[in-house]
C-alpha cells in the first residue's frame, strides 16, 4: 500500500510539496513514481531558474513514459537534488525523503493553499482509478 504523508501537500499530476517557511521542497508521489515504474533519467531546473505554479519545471524517463513534471508552487529554484541525475532510480526507492526533486523559494505564499492534504489527494488517485 502506498503511503502519503500528512505533512505534505499534492497535487492533480501527483507532484508533493513539503513547506519549511517560504522554501518549498518538491518531489513526485509514491503512486506517480508507481504508475511510471523504473525511473531511468531525470531533467530538472537549474539554481537560480525561476519556475511558475502549474507548469512544467522537468522531465522524468521512466521504461514506461515520459513525463513532464509540473511545480506545485512559483518562485526560484535555490537547490537541486543533483544526485538524481546519476542515480534516478532514488526517486522509485525514497520518493519523499532522497528523492526530492528541487527546492523552491515561493514568491507566493497562497500556493500551497490551493493543493489537496493526503487524505484529499488519496480521494483524488481513487477516483481516477475508476
Amino acid at each position: 500500500m502506498a503511503s502519503y504523508p500528512e505533512e505534505l501537500k499534492y497535487t492533480k499530476d501527483h507532484e508533493w510539496a513539503r513547506a519549511s517557511g517560504s522554501r518549498v521542497t518538491v518531489g513526485i508521489t509514491e503512486h506517480a513514481q508507481e504508475q511510471l515504474g523504473e525511473v531511468v533519467y531525470v531533467e530538472l531546473p537549474k539554481v537560480g531558474e525561476t519556475v511558475t505554479k502549474g507548469e512544467p519545471f522537468g522531465v522524468v524517463e521512466s521504461t514506461k513514459a515520459v513525463s513532464e513534471l509540473f511545480s506545485p508552487v512559483s518562485g526560484k529554484v535555490v537547490e537541486v537534488n543533483d544526485p538524481l541525475t546519476d542515480s534516478p532510480a532514488t526517486i522509485n526507492e525514497d520518493p519523499y525523503e532522497e528523492g526530492w526533486m528541487i527546492q523552491v523559494e515561493a514568491t507566493q505564499p497562497g500556493d500551497l493553499e490551493d493543493l489537496m492534504n493526503a487524505k484529499a489527494y488519496v480521494e483524488f488517485i481513487e477516483e481516477e482509478a475508476e
